[in-house]
C-alpha cells in the first residue's frame, strides 16, 4: 500500500485533532481538573476519565502492532536510552505548570476554542519555552546536563523488552504488557458502576480511540518503505520523521515558527501542526453549538504572573520529558514505554504537589 500524500494526512490529523477538541470541551476532559479533583474533593471520575484513555489507547495501539498495521518501536519513545532524570524532571516541572497555567497543553488549546484570552497568552509562551528548550538557550541545558544521565537498555526500555530481558517469549511479553496495562486500566474505570456516564464514557473511550486512530493515519497511511528523494524509510507530515500520535507541546512550537518563518518554503504544515490547529477548532465548534463560548481574561497581575510561570514549565517540562499529559501520558504510555509511565508519574506528582501547596499550604491546613 502507498502511503498517503502529505496533505492527506494533514487533513487526518486535523479531523481527529477536531474530534479530540469538541470531545474535550464537552466532557470536561482535563487531567490538571482530575488530579485537582482527587485531592480537593476525593472525586476519581475525571481521573478515571484519563485513566481509561489511557488503558483504551494502550489496548488499541497493541493491536494494530499485533495486526502488523503499525511499528511501536518506530515511534520516538521506545529506544535503548532510558533517560529516567530528563522524565522526572520535565514531567514534574511540566506537572507543576498545569496546575499553574490552569490546564495542561490539550487543556489550554481547549480552553482557547471556548474563548479563554488567558490561554492564549499561556500557549504562545508555552510554545516560546518549548522553542528554547529544543533549539535554544534551554536546549543547552538540556542537552549537556539532563539528558547525559541516561540508563542504556539493550533491548529497549518499553515494558515488553524488559520481560523479554526476564526470560519471558517475545508474544507473550508483548500480550502481558498491553492486557497487563490496557486492560487492568480499563478494567479500573469501569469497575465503579457510577463512573458510567456519557461524558465519562466518551471522554475516556473517545479521547483512547483518537490516539489509536492517530497512530494508525500516521504509522500506516503515513508510512514510506523508501521516499524518493532520501531513499530511506519516511513518515509522511512528521516533524520528528517518525510516527507520531497527539501531543501538544512541541507542535506548538513547531507551529509558531510556521508562522514567524512563514516564507521559508522549508517550513511546511506538520501532522503536529495540525492537530494543534484541529483541537482548538473543536473545541471552538462545541462551544459555539452548546452556547458555552464565553470570553475570558486574566483577573490581574497576580494571576498573569501565576500563568507565565506555569506556561514557562510546561514549555520547558514538555520537551524536556518527551510530552504532555496526553504526548506522554496517553500517545507514549500506549507504546508501553518505561519513560512514558515515569514520566506520567512525574507529571501527577509534580501537579500534586503544586496543588497541595495552594490549596493547603505545606503544613497542610487549607488555605482556600
Amino acid at each position: 500500500m502507498e502511503a498517503l500524500s502529505a496533505t492527506s494526512i494533514i487533513w487526518l490529523a486535523f479531523a481527529l485533532a477536531f474530534c479530540f477538541g469538541a470531545l474535550g470541551q464537552k466532557t470536561s476532559f482535563c487531567t490538571m481538573g482530575a488530579v485537582t479533583d482527587i485531592l480537593v474533593m476525593g472525586n476519581w471520575s475525571r481521573m478515571r476519565m484519563w485513566l481509561l484513555a489511557i488503558g483504551v489507547a494502550v489496548l488499541g495501539a497493541g493491536a494494530l502492532h499485533a495486526a502488523g498495521l503499525i511499528d511501536l518501536d518506530k515511534s520516538i519513545y521506545r529506544g535503548a536510552s532510558f533517560n529516567w532524570l530528563s522524565c522526572l524532571v520535565g514531567g514534574g516541572c511540566f506537572g507543576a505548570g498545569m496546575v499553574l497555567a490552569s490546564g495542561c497543553g490539550s487543556k489550554t488549546l481547549i480552553r482557547i476554542g471556548g474563548g479563554n484570552l488567558k490561554s492564549l497568552v499561556v500557549f504562545i509562551v508555552l510554545g516560546l519555552v518549548a522553542y528554547m528548550t529544543m533549539r535554544g538557550v534551554l536546549g543547552v541545558f538540556r542537552v549537556g546536563v539532563l539528558d547525559k544521565v541516561t540508563l542504556t537498555l539493550p533491548g529497549g526500555q518499553d515494558v515488553p523488552a524488559l520481560l523479554r530481558s526476564a526470560g519471558v517469549e517475545a508474544q507473550t511479553a508483548f500480550a502481558l504488557g498491553v492486557l497487563g496495562i490496557g486492560g487492568g486500566l480499563t478494567a479500573f474505570c469501569l469497575f465503579k458502576r457510577d463512573f458510567w456516564t456519557l461524558d465519562n464514557l466518551l471522554g475516556g473511550f473517545g479521547v483512547g480511540l483518537a490516539v489509536v486512530a492517530a497512530w494508525y493515519v500516521s504509522g500506516h497511511l503515513g508510512y514510506l518503505a523508501e521516499d524518493p528523494e532520501t531513499l530511506q524509510e519516511a513518515f509522511v507530515a512528521t516533524n520528528s520523521g517518525r510516527m507520531e500520535a497527539f501531543s501538544f507541546v512541541a507542535p506548538s512550537a513547531y507551529f509558531l515558527e510556521l508562522l514567524m518563518l512563514w516564507s521559508d518554503t522549508s517550513r511546511k504544515m506538520s501532522f503536529g501542526i495540525a492537530s494543534v490547529l484541529g483541537v482548538v477548532a473543536g473545541s471552538a465548534a462545541w462551544a459555539l453549538l452548546s452556547r458555552s463560548f464565553r470570553w475570558e481574561g486574566f483577573a490581574g497581575v497576580d494571576d498573569i504572573a501565576r500563568h507565565l510561570i506555569g506556561a514557562a514549565l510546561m514549555g520547558f517540562g514538555g520537551v524536556t520529558a518527551l510530552g504532555c499529559t496526553v504526548g506522554q501520558g496517553i500517545s507514549g504510555i500506549s507504546t508501553l514505554a518505561l519513560g512514558s509511565i515515569v514520566t506520567f508519574l512525574a507529571i501527577v506528582g509534580g501537579a500534586a504537589l503544586t496543588i497541595r501547596i495552594e490549596y493547603f499550604g505545606v503544613s497542610g491546613g487549607c488555605t482556600k
